[in-house]
């Protein structure tokens, strides 16, 4: 994967929060929303990356949860 953003994806990232704004709204529970999103993420990257680089993918997001990354970020509202 390139080091460089893609110049859509603030806007993807806008359009998926607003998805799990409205599960959350439906009482969808967080572990289910976000294995929703886990698992159609991971098929979408099947479409459109080897399994190799998906594999790269996933350690990249490993080494983030490892490292404390994830608990740095801003986390939605309160329900």
């Amino acid at each position: 994967m390139d080091d460089e953003a893609p110049e859509d994806l603030s806007h993807a990232g806008s359009v998926v929060d607003k998805a799990i704004e409205y599960m959350l709204e439906q009482q969808i529970a967080p572990v289910s929303a976000a294995s929703a999103l886990l698992g159609g993420a991971l098929g979408l990257l099947s479409r459109s990356m080897d399994d190799r680089a998906i594999a790269g993918v996933l350690r990249q997001a490993l080494a983030s949860v490892e490292a404390g990354e994830l608990r740095q970020l801003p986390t939605l509202p309160k329900r």
